[in-house]
């Protein structure tokens, strides 16, 4: 964790940018895969982590802006518990690590939270809800007339929430409401005011960040010299996880690790490393503070490329270094992804793979056909930061996206600022379905040389990652290098 002064300080300038109201964090629970005590790893909300601080289940922090109070709510374990699980620290112990005075059990803030639904003025049980005399079991809820401690709360107050994505907390949301539908509407000024302060970095959030690139690079080095011929995806992804785990840290997201790259997010590891295959690994790591990293690396597996590998791998590089250069404060990142789509339409051109104008191909989408997705995301303590929050907010700042193929998965098209933290990533890909299918639609036959695209076919796909934060001049790399260029990785190899 951070020091406690970090926490205030998150959370005095979120209420003062609400200015009024509740707002509400529920934090995350343990959920069973298959029986209550058999749980999966367990992982807070992001949100609750910025603000509250602990990877622990069953909190919730709650903020009353009015009265200037902050809660963290949640039971002390007792001693038939921790005879499981070792000493637990009581909830008052864990509020005051973060600075938070005001605690209580579990069942203390179904008790505020239904007062807090109830005082809204544009809750009413018996128009939004069902009776609270039908419902059943009984156990479960308070009379919708006696919510208490109503003293806590002022009348009328508006309750701030973020979009719920697991339906645990849309459950609790809408028990604490008296299963109003209504009284659940996430809050846009909320998520806005939560997009605003965590998309701007520290310097001490980029010491985590850079912890967790520095171990990614390893593991991506050690993939490399390990991928050999007769070998199986699966034994390299074990050797991922166990590095991570040897550090003390664990994957950011599922791993990516295929000769079938083609695939943009393949999670299938059962096929075999042959001689001439192109090896495409998308990894990354979260600290223990849940920083995460998200590095790409493509490799031949049999330690040299071909010719038409070093082709394609050069232009892939070509419009990776374009976006590098692109991307400074005060630059639309939409604008970089364009950069990285006329390097790969002038590379294809040069190959005999595209046709036409440069410009107008990108335009018009015909890229899309090799490079289907986004240059790059912002990262932080998600690897594709805050997207529980909506892509339209993080990515656009309420901008609406393109619908176009391709730029439609642009996940990130705003303009840039200094601390933002983002990946860079564009790729070029030959999928053998898409190519079909435009081929038999003679979908941008003016830009696509489709006769030339059968030696493709088998090809696969290509793509480097590296992650860079905005600096008041221009943007610099995260972490230590990791190797990309043909020469770098074929030495490697060696």
């Amino acid at each position: 964790m951070f020091d406690q002064k970090t926490y205030i300080n998150r959370r005095h300038r979120l209420k003062q940018q609400l200015g009024s109201g509740i707002v509400l964090f529920p934090g995350h629970d343990e959920s069973p895969i298959n029986f209550a005590d058999n749980t999966y790893p367990f992982r807070q909300d992001s949100s609750f982590l910025y603000f509250f601080g602990h990877n622990l289940p069953g909190l919730t922090g709650v903020l009353d802006i009015d009265k200037n109070d902050d809660y963290l709510f949640g039971n002390d374990a007792g001693i038939d518990e921790m005879v499981w699980t070792g000493y637990q620290h009581p909830v008052s112990e864990l509020a005051q690590m973060v600075g938070i005075k005001k605690t209580g059990s579990l069942a203390e803030l179904e008790s505020f939270m239904k007062t807090a639904f109830s005082s809204r003025k544009d809750f009413s049980p018996a128009r939004n809800s069902p009776s609270c005399n039908k419902f059943s079991p009984a156990r479960e809820l308070s009379s919708c007339n006696n919510f208490s401690p109503a003293r806590e709360l002022s009348s009328g107050n508006t309750i701030h929430f973020l979009p719920p994505y697991r339906a645990q907390t849309h459950l609790k949301l809408l028990r604490w409401s008296a299963f109003s539908s209504i009284a659940i509407l996430p809050s846009t000024e909320l998520v806005k005011a939560v997009i605003a302060q965590r998309q701007i970095k520290t310097d001490q959030e980029i010491i985590q960040i850079e912890q967790a690139i520095n171990i990614t690079v390893d593991m991506h080095i050690d993939a490399m010299q390990m991928a050999k011929p007769g070998i199986k995806e699966r034994h390299v992804i074990a050797a991922l996880y166990s590095k991570a785990h040897d550090a003390g840290v664990s994957m950011s997201f599922t791993p990516i690790a295929t000769t079938q790259g083609e695939t943009l997010h393949n999670h299938f590891y059962g096929n075999t490393l042959e001689p001439g295959d192109l090896f495409l690994l998308d990894s990354g790591v979260e600290n223990a503070m849940h920083y995460a990293a998200d590095l790409s690396s493509t490799f031949p597996v049999n330690g040299t490329f071909t010719s038409m590998q070093k082709d394609i791998y050069s232009i892939t590089l070509d419009a990776h270094e374009a976006a590098i250069a692109a991307i400074k404060p005060g630059v639309a990142f939409k604008d970089v992804h364009f950069k990285a789509c006329g390097a790969i339409v002038s590379g294809l051109k040069n190959l005999g793979l595209m046709k036409a104008d440069l410009d107008d191909a990108v335009l018009s989408g015909a890229h899309a056909l090799f490079f289907p997705c986004g240059t790059g995301h912002m990262m932080g303590l998600d690897v594709h930061d805050m997207e529980d929050l909506g892509e339209t907010y993080v990515g656009y700042d309420g901008e609406a996206k393109s619908t176009q193929f391709g730029l439609k998965s642009l996940r990130l098209g705003k303009v840039l600022k200094p601390g933002f933290v983002l990946t860079i990533e564009p790729g070029i890909y030959f999928i053998p379905a898409l190519i079909e299918k435009w081929r038999t639609e003679k979908k941008f036959a003016d830009f696509i040389n489709y006769a030339a695209l059968d030696s493709y076919l088998a090809f696969g796909g290509i793509r480097n990652e590296e992650d860079y934060l905005i600096t008041e001049t221009g943007a610099r790399l995260l972490g230590k290098p990791k190797p990309k260029t043909i020469a770098d990785i074929e030495n490697l190899k060696k």
